[in-house]
């Protein structure tokens, strides 16, 4: 099995290494292309104002200098054009993407762009303590991701679907177990704006978040990590609501009597 490994962290990232090990507890076919420098919040966005820069690291490692997904397409449709991979993993991202994270993370997009090539793709992501100032469990993942890597691809999922695993920020023996969840919501809004001034008085700005548990339903993929729980969520990329699409379809033929 040939495995292509992303992330949006960079290159560099310490839960790159921890996904290329877990990788290659599952193949010893593990190829690289991670982005040369932090992507995080990047989204599926592409490269289109500029070249991309591939840079070879070593025999089958590369950073390019662009997004996460422009990783992937570089992966699949130039460095392995000739025989495609066979699964995509991206991450080990250093932090939770979990509920309104998903729309924002590179990690998922990483993954997002292996499934449109039509690889089975997984995103994989470890919470973190919310002060930031405790131990970052990569032991976690390390114990646990490729035995749950190779039971989904046993299982299989649709080809239209992205799987997103959350590790809990706990010791790999102290797991709750592994819960299969939907996508979450956050109950308040986290975001704020940091204004400042340079030293010549100029200012700028920084987008920061509130590091504030919300209080979200069970069988979330926020409870589930809360809980202790490694959550696996499958992850479909049409955002059409349904109920509000039918809504609308009668409105309009009441309103024009079409």
């Amino acid at each position: 099995m040939r495995i292509l490994v992303t992330n949006d962290d960079g290159i560099e990232a310490p839960g790159l290494d921890v996904l290329k090990k877990i990788a290659s507890e599952l193949s010893d076919d593990v190829w690289v292309i991670a982005p040369e420098t932090d992507q995080s919040g990047a989204s599926h966005s592409l490269t289109l104002n500029e070249p991309l820069r591939l840079r070879k690291l070593a025999g089958k490692t590369y950073a390019v200098k662009g997004t996460p997904t422009d990783c992937i397409i570089m992966g699949v449709r130039h460095v392995l054009v000739d025989e495609p991979p066979d699964l995509v993993l991206s991450g080990v991202n250093r932090g939770q993407n979990l509920a309104d994270d998903v729309t924002y993370s590179g990690t998922i997009a990483g993954a997002m762009e292996g499934m449109l090539l039509g690889i089975p793709s997984i995103a994989l992501s470890l919470a973190m303590d919310f002060d930031d100032s405790g131990k970052i469990k990569w032991e976690t993942p390390m114990t646990h991701g490729a035995g749950l890597v190779r039971d989904l691809m046993k299982m299989g999922w649709p080809e239209d679907v992205v799987i997103n695993i959350n590790f809990p920020d706990r010791e790999p023996d102290n797991i709750e177990g592994i819960a299969v969840t939907h996508q979450g919501k956050r109950d308040q809004d986290l975001l704020h704006v940091d204004d400042r001034l340079d030293t010549r008085g100029n200012p700028y700005y920084w987008f920061g978040f509130e590091r504030r548990r919300s209080n979200p339903a069970k069988g979330t993929d926020l409870w589930a990590v809360y809980t202790g729980r490694i959550s696996v969520t499958p992850l479909y990329l049409d955002l059409t609501h349904s109920k509000t699409c039918q809504k609308l379809s009668d409105a309009f033929r009441q309103v024009r009597g079409a």
